[in-house]
């Protein structure tokens, strides 16, 4: 997958390092590995590898990952027909 791409800077995921509890958990479901683990904190890899499924949100139990499941590219497009220019999110 390291070839495949979304829009870039589109993506709706946040992530609040101080929050977590190096779970490990959102390096698991990650289907894109977006997240890795360093010094038993996970660290933010590839953010514009994220398809917004929310499955890393979902399975944080310190809640240190918010995005809106699915919204990121559609944001992008709207605003690019619209003329609204930098980042969306």
């Amino acid at each position: 997958m390291s070839k495949f791409k979304y829009l870039e800077d589109v993506v709706t995921l946040e992530y609040d390092q101080e929050k977590c509890v190096g779970c490990t958990m959102c390096t698991i479901v990650c289907p894109h590995e977006v997240f890795r683990m360093e010094a038993k904190k996970a660290f933010l890899l590839a953010r514009n590898l994220c398809m917004e499924c929310g499955a890393c949100m979902r399975n944080c139990p310190a809640g240190a990952i918010t995005v809106e499941a699915g919204e990121g590219c559609v944001r992008g497009i709207i605003n690019e027909l619209l003329g609204i220019e930098g980042p969306c999110c």
